[in-house]
């Protein structure tokens, strides 16, 4: 049995108490795997900072983030087991001068974390968990990935800064996002709308306009992703403010229409 298995079935054991770890700080991190897809689950330690949870892809000082970093930017819905909790979460990466305010504060409660990083020359991330409120309906997750989608919107302009070069980790970040976005939209397109106008006709008009609208927010993602390559870093910072705009308008368009009919359908599907 490897230490990662074993340190997991004691803390289910006992409650969340792990010999090994004698402080307590420490959870269970679940994400969907960014490559293999399977959900993987790790022991980290974490630092509270208010109502969040704090935990650093330090990986002991190697010079890679741990795969689990990786998972969070592909998928940021995780689950935390916490003592004898579970609960699901909204995994944040911290950007530029907020990563570095969290990591002084996480060296302040864990020094060690300072030994990790002289020992690489990477930027260890620092991860923010933030906990979802219960995801029972469909709308219910809704509201959940339309949070998601526009606090990457504001981390990624954010990003983007003064005029200038467009850094790897910006352009990691957005190319994370418009998959994201991709995937969303298409879900909605092939799943979620076709039972909405079997069951509500009414609504066919409003679908209509929404899928006209991913197509808009595709093509201004299409550009924005070509500008991106050819490192037009001003050309960039316009066409993101521009699906920004676009994307914020819909956003909050669609939530008109649909949260009302998603509140009756449960989630996770039966």
């Amino acid at each position: 049995m490897s230490f990662t298995r074993s340190v997991i079935d004691e803390f289910r054991a006992n409650g969340g108490e792990v010999a090994s770890f004698p402080d307590g700080d420490l959870l269970l991190l679940t994400t969907t795997g960014a490559r293999s897809g399977p959900d993987r689950t790790v022991p980290l330690g974490f630092v509270r900072d208010g109502d969040h949870l704090l935990v650093v892809g330090s990986a002991d000082g190697a010079d890679h983030h741990p795969d689990w970093f990786h998972d969070v930017l592909a998928d940021p819905a995780v689950r935390v087991e916490l003592g004898t909790e579970s609960f699901t979460a909204v995994a944040t990466p911290a950007e530029g001068a907020r990563r570095d305010e969290l990591f002084a504060l996480v060296v302040r409660a864990a020094p060690g974390y300072a030994d990790h990083q002289r020992r690489t020359t990477r930027t260890p991330p620092v991860v923010v968990l933030t906990r979802t409120a219960r995801v029972t309906t469909l709308a219910d997750k809704l509201v959940e990935v339309h949070t998601w989608l526009r606090e990457q919107v504001r981390q990624i302009r954010a990003e983007s800064g003064p005029p200038g070069a467009l850094g790897l980790e910006l352009r990691q970040h957005c190319l994370t996002f418009c998959e994201a976005l991709t995937f969303h939209h298409t879900s909605e397109d092939e799943h979620v709308f076709p039972g909405v106008e079997v069951h509500h006709p009414h609504l066919a008009g409003a679908l209509h306009r929404l899928r006209e609208e991913h197509r808009v927010v595709a093509r201004i993602k299409g550009d924005l992703l070509a500008l991106l390559a050819a490192s037009d870093a001003d050309g960039f910072r316009a066409e993101l403010d521009r699906l920004a705009e676009e994307l914020e308008a819909h956003l909050d368009r669609e939530e008109g229409w649909l949260l009302p009919v998603l509140g009756d359908v449960p989630w996770p599907p039966r």
